[in-house]
């Protein structure tokens, strides 16, 4: 059987989603996608190269790759908490809504890991 590409419940093999509502959070998760995918690409790239930059500076001033790597997570984190947008592939093999969970918990994660950083830089830093 088919699965529904937002669900993945069971659906026949001549409808893409198994209800009204399942069709219309798919295409305002596309909506909003398309309209965050720029900003989302930019603020993603600046503070992955900010992380590896601060872990290089940590080697020489641990306490301002801490506070810069702890704020890059915590600021990453964040905007996949708010903005979750799965790569194609991952939504493809597990449907929509299970991808968009997975990528708030890895956010969460993310999240936790940069607060964490960042105490620790600050208690460093006193």
């Amino acid at each position: 059987m088919k699965k529904c590409d937002y669900c993945a419940k069971e659906i026949s093999y001549h409808e893409m989603y198994c209800s009204d509502e399942c069709r219309d959070k798919t295409f305002a998760f596309y909506d909003k996608r398309e309209k965050f995918q720029k900003f989302f690409s930019v603020i993603n790239g600046i503070f992955v190269l900010a992380i590896g930059i601060c872990i290089f500076l940590y080697s020489f001033m641990p306490e301002v790759g801490l506070l810069g790597a702890g704020s890059s997570l915590t600021i990453l984190g964040v905007m996949y908490l708010f903005l979750p947008f799965p790569p194609d592939i991952f939504v493809a093999k597990q449907k929509l809504k299970k991808a968009l969970f997975i990528t708030r918990i890895i956010a969460c994660v993310v999240l936790a890991l940069g607060i964490v950083v960042l105490i620790f830089g600050i208690i460093r830093v006193v």
